[in-house]
C-alpha cells in the first residue's frame, strides 16, 4: 500500500484512502480562530500527537530557527517512546490501507508530514511514499 502526503487544503480524492490530519491545530495563524476551510469532512482522523509542538511551529514560521533545527527537533519528538508507538502503528496500518497524511503546507519540502512519512518507511521499508 501507499502512504501519501498532501496539503489539507487540496481537494480530497478517492485515491487518498484514509485521510489523517497531523496538524497541531485547525486554526488560522493567530492560533485561535478556527480555519473554516478545515471541517470534519476534510479528514477522517486527527492525530495531534504526531504534529510538531506549537512552539516549534511558531519558531519556524517566525524565522527564529532554520529548517534543519526544526527538522531535528521534530524527529526527536517522533523518537519519544509514546510517539514512536503511534508512528509504528501508523506505518503498519499504511501497509494494509492507503493513507494520506495532511497538514497545511502546500508542498512537502519544508513540511513535517514528509518527515513523518519517511519515519514510517523506516519501520515498514516496503511502504511506498508519494507526495502530492
Amino acid at each position: 500500500m501507499t502512504l501519501y502526503t498532501k496539503s489539507i487544503f487540496k481537494p480530497a480524492s478517492l485515491e487518498d484512502g484514509l485521510r489523517i490530519s497531523v496538524m497541531s491545530r485547525h486554526t488560522l495563524n493567530d492560533g485561535k480562530t478556527p480555519d473554516k476551510r478545515i471541517t470534519p469532512q476534510t479528514y477522517h482522523q486527527w492525530i495531534q500527537s504526531l504534529a510538531p509542538q506549537p512552539e516549534l511551529v511558531g519558531k519556524w514560521y517566525k524565522k527564529k530557527i532554520e529548517w534543519n533545527e526544526f527538522e531535528q527537533a521534530y524527529l526527536n519528538h517522533l523518537k519519544e517512546e509514546d510517539t514512536q508507538i503511534i508512528v509504528k502503528a501508523l506505518a503498519r496500518q499504511a501497509i494494509e490501507t492507503d493513507i494520506t497524511l495532511l497538514c497545511a503546507e502546500e508542498t512537502q519540502e519544508h513540511c513535517h508530514r514528509r518527515l513523518l512519512a519517511e519515519e514510517c518507511k523506516k519501520y515498514e521499508p516496503t511502504l511506498s511514499v508519494v507526495h502530492r
